[in-house]
This record gives C-alpha cells, structure tokens and sequence, in this order.
C-alpha cells in the first residue's frame, strides 16, 4: 500500500480516478442527516439492497441503516484499485457505508458482483440464509448499460434514444477547463431492437428473477415489500427520456410490479415501483439534455430540491408504516412532486425555452452541477484534505 496524492482528471462527466477520502465523507455526511427513530421493541428490519453502491441506491441504504437500524445485505458491482487506477467511487462508498453499519450496530454485509448472473443470486442468497433466515424489503436500483440474460447466454445493450423520430434537445457539455457549453444535439431514433434489448437490461425481467429464486428458497417473509426505483421527469426530457427507451423500459418495470403484487398477495407483502426526483448521478448524466434540465431545476429551486438522501428517508419512513404510503393513481410511490410542481415546471420550462451560451450562467447553477459531478468521484467534498497523499489501495469490506 502506498499513499499518494489524488486530483480529478477526465473527460466531460467521466473522471479516471476517485478520491477515497472524499467517498468517505460523502456517505459520512449523508448519515449525519438521517436522523435515526425509536424502533419498536428495538426491531430490525432485514433488507437486500441492489444496486447499493451509488445514487438512489446507495442513499437507501445509508438512509436505513442510519435512521431505522435496516441489517441485511448490499449488492454492487464495483472495480477495485488497480495499482494504476483508484478503485471506482462506489467501492470507497462501500467500505464506507460498512463501517457506517458496524458503528451503528448494524449486521449489513456488502457482495461485489453481476446483479444479472445466476451465480451472484446464488452468493447472495446463500448469505441471507445463513445469516438472516429470511428478508423483509428488496430495493432494486439498477441502471445498467448491458446485461447477459442468464437464460440464453445473450447479451443485451441498453440505448438512451428517442422512439419513432429524431429529436433535437439542448445539451450541455463541460469543456477540459470546465466552461460550460450550451448547443443543441439531434439524437436518432432507435429501432425496434434497440428498445427491446433496452426492455430486457432495464426492465422488470431481473427483478423478478430475484423474487423468483428468493421465493424458491423460502427466504420471503410475511409482509414483505419490494420497490424498484424508477422516474419520470419532465415534459422538457420526455422525448428522450420517458417517451423514449428508457421510458419503455421503466413501463415494464412498472407492469411488473403489478404482476409480482399479485404473487406476493401469498405473503400478504407488496410489490411497488418508487417514482425519485431529479438528482445528478451517474447513470442521469449520460442522457441528453439532463445536465441541462438538472441546472435549470437548481437554478429555479436552490437548496429546495430534495436530495437521494431526504427522498429514501421518505422512502423508509412509507417502507415502515411511519408514514402512509404517498401513491398516485397507479400505486406508484412518488417522491418526485416536489419536482414536477406546476409553477415549479413552468419557470424551468421558460428559463430552458430561453437560454443562450451567454445566458445560461444566470438561469442554470452551473457550479453547483459541475460540482455534483465531481462530488460523484469525492472530489470537491468539504473538510478534504485534495493536497494530502492518501491510500488508494483499500480492501473490499469482509461479508
């Protein structure tokens, strides 16, 4: 082990290296904002987190260790450090948020692998086993750029693409030395593969799989919840994003959750899509126009947005019963209104309709986006130390 100095360098929303220091703090500093409840008879809920590493996912996960004492297990799929290169952010996230559960009392073991593969529901579920007998609540936050169907050995390719016609969006885009630039993109149309193959990564298939095999093991126990994380956004990312193959993929997931509620009836347990708001992660800046849309939304919010951290805290506090489920006519859970508030809409909708190059730097929060970013990789995170040497080559915490 050799510590050495870390700095950001990349390309646009995409940096080489990440910070294990500033990862730390970033899951430090969510906790410390999740304000733990009296949990009844000292009661710990068991849940199987997927996708527990980074965005919605890894806030779920701090958000119920920290306030609800939440054990069970975490599963991600992470790059150690390679002597060249860090680790990827979300295993420093993952080391941290294992210490977070151990300090909290917290029996929350974390599985590094292929969400999609046979053989990682076989590690994961040999692990609940063994040491749970059973859980409570799977959250599936997955966002993936590709996945090999375990049935037939095929790989399938997930696309960000419009549905039926080109559609040309404003984008923006980060030159190396981090000025911004507005310009307009057209983005072609998928075809009826493409969004088939986007239904397949994206979709509600591998969800099902894992109540499947949960089910054949007897892990699932009476009242058991599961939510898939989902979004829908606004009419000014629609094309591109709910109209389009994502949105195709996040309709099955949806039908989805319509058929494993009928299953779960067995158990007198529930099967929910939750609708998040906006939020910069990694997933969300490789869609056209999103970085954009996110800056506006800040732009016109501040520090009312609602963060990953506070909307899985609601999430949690509906998951326990401490507060009744917040649906919409389609049984989503929404923690999303705050976004797609009418006047709230209607003031981004006007500052996208007229933004220019040299406008955009007053209608959008430019910093705070850029910072966000980098944040995603433990750069720019408060009470850091960037121009000490620190230790890159951290083990994966032990299960």
């Amino acid at each position: 082990m050799t510590a050495r100095l870390i700095q950001p360098s990349g390309r646009g929303f995409l940096l080489f290296d990440s910070h294990p220091d500033g990862c730390a703090r970033i899951v430090t500093d969510m906790a410390a904002k999740a304000q733990p409840v009296t949990r009844p008879n000292g009661e710990r809920p068991v849940a199987l987190i997927i996708g527990s590493s980074a965005g919605y996912g890894l806030a779920a996960a701090v958000a119920g260790i920290s306030r609800y004492g939440v054990q069970g297990v975490g599963l991600c799929f992470e790059r150690p450090p390679t002597g060249r290169r860090t680790a990827t952010a979300g295993w420093y996230r993952t080391i941290a948020t294992a210490k977070l559960a151990e300090e909290a009392g917290s029996d929350f073991a974390f599985l590094n692998g292929d969400a999609f593969a046979d053989t990682t529901k076989d590690d994961v579920l040999d692990l609940i086993a063994k040491r749970f007998g059973g859980i409570d609540h799977l959250i599936y936050s997955v966002a993936a750029p590709r996945r090999t169907d375990p049935r037939t050995g095929v790989t399938h390719q997930s696309v960000i693409q419009p549905i039926g016609a080109e559609h040309v969006t404003k984008t923006l885009e980060f030159d190396k030395d981090g000025t911004p630039r507005l310009r307009e993109i057209g983005v072609q149309p998928a075809g009826d593969e493409e969004t088939a193959d986007t239904v397949k990564v994206m979709g509600g298939e591998d969800w099902s799989l894992w109540i499947d095999a949960l089910d054949a093991r007897g892990l699932i126990r009476q009242g058991f919840t599961t939510v898939a994380l989902s979004y829908i956004g606004s009419h000014l990312t629609s094309a591109i994003y709910r109209a389009g193959t994502i949105g195709r993929a996040k309709l099955h997931l949806e039908s989805t959750a319509s058929a494993l509620g009928d299953r779960l009836s067995a158990y007198d347990g529930r099967a929910l899509t939750s609708v998040n708001g906006a939020a910069v992660t990694q997933a969300s800046t490789a869609i056209p126009g999103i970085a954009l849309y996110v800056s506006l939304l800040r732009g016109v919010l501040g520090e009312g947005m609602r963060s990953p951290l506070a909307q899985s805290v609601d999430l949690w506090d509906q998951l326990t019963g401490a507060a009744p489920l917040g649906v919409d006519e389609q049984g989503r859970i929404r923690l999303d209104r705050w976004e797609l508030e009418e006047k709230v809409q209607a003031s981004v909708t006007e500052r996208w309709k007229t933004a220019t190059p040299e406008t955009i730097g007053d209608l959008a929060d430019i910093d705070w986006f850029r910072d966000e970013v980098r944040r995603l990789y433990g750069f720019d995170v408060a009470g850091v130390h960037y121009s000490q040497p620190c230790e890159p080559d951290l083990p994966w915490p032990a299960a």
